[in-house]
């Protein structure tokens, strides 16, 4: 609404304004603001001698900002996601009535780093898996179509491809050798904000069992990275790729995780190769050593991974690996638990020889394997339970069993038992008890009741495909 002003209303406001003007043209004693004498001001800065170290490592970080920004991309990612009728999914007849199921185009966000002058790029795997299209854009503005040339997704990583050239490169460096309170920089695009960089400390290293992927050996760090950062590199403070950022904690802040570049320099490499990836492949399956199967196998520490079974014709079972072995080094690593196992056999690749030590019956003991392809690891069936013939009742472990095609079958176990507390559940079979084989009930209750009250009993068991130690006190 506009509202008229009557006249000596505006003879009012028009004196006002030429007292105002007046005023404004005088000279004033204060300055309106203070402007540092840093920039040919007048006033002193509030801080005047900031130390030495703190001004380099400002630098330090401005200068892997500029030098590194322009190696990372931003991808875009459009694909097809199928919409879910939860009441008719089920119904054979819907796409009769209703046609083919719906889909909806899912759009996603995330981070690379250029790896050649040609336009290769690495990034994450689920950044650009199922993706319909895939699209790059360089620090300069620039946007180009990319091609997936190949992904994996054991380990999250993939590679894909523009068509350019003369690019700038990110230079990588070596993983192996972090410590914790390192600098670390992260670079990348969170919630699609371009070319953001934050800074924190390696947290940890080594880090696995966190249920993100199936082969783990995760950087932490409290760098902040957040959706969009995906694929993106972490850096140290040489601006060396030392990492590929990929997940976060979602309860927590400071907590992300990073794929150590040294891991994943021969899985990228294998992609730009064949755009897919052999692993190393034992032929064993292998458990944790708890503090109670250490102490029953004689080992002082609970360190390294227990053959639980050893698969036949595999490179275990021709270089001399049984059950029961305990394996503690893999080519001179420790092995820490059997993810760590798995993941350095994965490394090793395929047809290469490699030296494992064991621990057998309180000695150690040097073998060489070659190491077959993953690919070509037999899938076992077995059948869980044979013909019974017989009802058990309940022993000093708790268990009640019956005959099976190979060994025992647990059938009934007690509430509270010494078995109940180890694990062991309904249809176990039941293969050795003290490496014993049992071939029947009357063998496994004699092997029972010679060990006898107080006595430590390390059983073996079958649970579908796979094979399991526990060790017991009985009571």
């Amino acid at each position: 609404m506009i509202v008229r002003l009557h006249s000596i209303q505006r003879v009012i406001i028009c004196s006002l304004v030429f007292a105002c003007l007046a005023g404004c043209s005088g000279k004033s004693d204060s300055p309106l603001f203070l402007e540092s004498k840093r920039k040919s001001g007048e006033a002193e800065a509030p801080v005047k001698d900031v130390p030495a170290d703190l001004l380099s490592t400002q630098k330090a970080f401005s200068a892997v900002a500029s030098k590194v920004t322009p190696c990372v991309v931003n991808i875009s990612t459009i694909g097809k996601k199928k919409i879910i009728q939860p009441f008719f999914e089920m119904n054979p007849f819907f796409e009769d009535f209703f046609g083919a199921p719906q889909t909806r185009r899912d759009k996603s966000l995330g981070s690379g780093f250029i790896i050649s002058k040609d336009g290769y790029i690495v990034t994450n795997d689920h950044v650009v898996r199922d993706s319909e299209s895939v699209r790059v854009k360089l620090s300069n503005d620039k946007v180009y179509d990319a091609k997936v040339i190949g992904g994996d997704q054991k380990t999250d990583i993939a590679v894909i491809k523009i068509n350019a050239s003369d690019l700038p490169v990110a230079v990588l460096g070596n993983s192996e050798k972090l410590e914790v309170g390192q600098w670390a920089i992260a670079i990348g695009n969170p919630f699609g904000l371009e070319r953001s960089m934050t800074v924190g400390v390696v947290s940890a290293t080594g880090r696995s069992n966190m249920g993100i992927e199936t082969y783990e050996n995760f950087i932490q760090t409290d760098a902040s990275i957040n959706p969009g950062n995906s694929g993106g590199p972490l850096l140290n403070i040489y601006g060396e790729v030392i990492g590929i950022n990929t997940a976060i904690v979602a309860a927590g802040q400071g907590i992300g995780f990073a794929i150590p570049i040294s891991m994943a320099k021969p899985i990228f490499t294998q992609l730009l190769q064949k755009g897919t990836v052999s692993r190393g492949y034992m032929g064993v399956t292998i458990q944790p050593v708890t503090e109670e199967l250490a102490r029953s196998f004689g080992l002082k520490q609970s360190r390294g991974a227990l053959v639980n079974d050893v698969l036949k014709g595999g490179p275990a079972e021709k270089a001399g690996i049984h059950q029961g072995d305990v394996i503690m080094t893999f080519n001179g690593s420790e092995v820490k638990d059997p993810a760590q196992l798995q993941r350095l056999v994965a490394e090793q690749g395929v047809g290469k020889i490699a030296k494992v030590t064991i621990f057998r019956d309180g000695k150690s003991l040097e073998l060489g394997m070659t190491l077959a392809s993953a690919d070509s690891a037999p899938r076992q069936r077995r059948e869980s339970v044979g013909d019974n013939e017989q009802q058990g009742q309940s022993d000093p472990l708790g268990l009640a069993v019956e005959n099976a095609k190979e060994g025992v079958v647990v059938v009934d176990i007690s509430r509270g038992s010494v078995a109940a507390e180890a694990g062991i559940r309904r249809g176990d079979i039941i293969v050795s008890v003290n490496r014993k084989k049992i071939s029947n009930s009357s063998e496994y209750q004699r092997v029972i009741q010679q060990t006898g009250r107080g006595g430590n009993v390390i059983i073996l068991a079958r649970r579908g495909d796979a094979t399991l130690y526990f060790a017991l006190r009985i009571k």
